[in-house]
């Protein structure tokens, strides 16, 4: 059995098949729905059900509470098809630009960045490239059947390797092996790209980059490919961190005042020791945005980093600061923990 699912305002059409969410089914047609984690833990999917019946596989109560879910919102990452359905989401063009795919690659090299962050390189097969927008993700497919995802840091025309930013989580079963046991020319695989986190190219209005943590990856790359481009959008990067050693490249950040036109760079620390000796800007690195721009209505954000960071900022932003919620794109990085 198979439900029609139709997409407003676009009036874009899809099949799904029985038991496929809505979003396996717009991947698979190529149908650009917004959408973050795929596991119901960020909410980035979540868009209004017009007309039809969905039942929704396991989720964050803090992605779809029973409430929205009673007044018709849905999570296109968990929500399953009972009949025919229309729903209303903002359609993102450009997914389909360039195909999904399953690749091996070999690990190149292996750095610590900071105490508890590692920047892994990966060499891809010989005379092969990933075509991806600068921001989106790759997932690992793990032995065990397990996925984890990684934005890539770098800018897709030096997609000849893939650079990721790679935090420590104790106990996770992926993240233990990086930091722990993972050697150089060793073989993993991943399917990429995907997300609906990039740059839109289109527009030419200034940008907010907000990152927390390792948030900052996918942020590395929109801002290494405007500067490809010669793009002449202003760019203001604010990068939050809770001591000044969580900003691990921020020489590079600061490279970059002189490399690129229009482009500014904040440093915020949130929880400095007296050792730490800085002298920069403290407190919420979404908090000082607002203290800097009291009007955001001609802007458009990109958020990546903490699930809070983004969810607040996307809040304040848009009730504080007239940012139009059509022009903020976040990637919240969501952990196993989160799931």
């Amino acid at each position: 059995m198979t439900f029609q699912i139709t997409v407003m305002p676009s009036g874009r059409q899809f099949t799904c098949d029985e038991g496929e969410t809505v979003l396996e089914a717009a991947m698979r047609a190529g149908v650009g729905l917004p959408y973050g984690c795929k596991n119901g833990a960020c909410a980035s999917c979540k868009c209004k059900r017009i007309d039809g019946e969905v039942r929704h596989q396991p989720h964050q109560e803090k992605a779809l509470s029973e409430g929205e879910e009673s007044r018709g919102w849905m999570l296109s990452c968990c929500a399953v098809p009972h009949s025919d359905l229309t729903l209303e989401a903002r359609e993102v063009l450009g997914v389909g630009d360039h195909p999904l795919r399953k690749m091996p690659t070999r690990v190149k090299s292996i750095s610590k960045a900071a105490p508890d962050v590692i920047v892994l390189k990966l060499q891809l097969p010989a005379n092969e490239r990933l075509q991806y927008h600068a921001g989106q993700f790759l997932e690992f497919m793990l032995t065990n059947g397990e996925r984890r995802s990684y934005s890539m840091a770098n800018a897709p025309h030096t997609a000849d390797e893939l650079e990721l930013h790679i935090r420590h989580m104790p106990g996770g079963l992926f993240t233990d092996h990086v930091f722990n046991k993972m050697k150089e020319r060793e073989i993993l695989r991943f399917e990429a790209p995907l997300g609906t986190f990039f740059l839109r190219e289109d527009s030419d209005k200034p940008m907010i980059l907000l990152a927390s943590g390792t948030g900052f990856a996918p942020l590395k790359a929109i801002i290494e490919h405007a500067k490809f481009l010669g793009c002449q959008r202003p760019m203001h990067l604010y990068w939050g961190g809770r001591r000044p050693q969580d900003l691990y490249m921020d020489a590079l950040c600061r490279s970059w005042l002189e490399d690129i036109p229009h482009f500014q760079y904040t440093p915020v620390v949130s929880d400095a020791l007296p050792e730490d000796g800085w002298q920069g800007r403290s407190g919420f690195v979404h908090q000082a945005v607002l203290a800097d721009y009291a009007d955001l209505s001609g802007h458009q954000v990109y958020a990546c980093g903490a699930p809070l960071m983004v969810a607040a900022a996307q809040r304040d932003f848009c009730a504080r600061a007239a940012l139009p919620a059509e022009e903020f794109y976040a990637d919240a990085f969501t952990s196993k923990a989160d799931q």
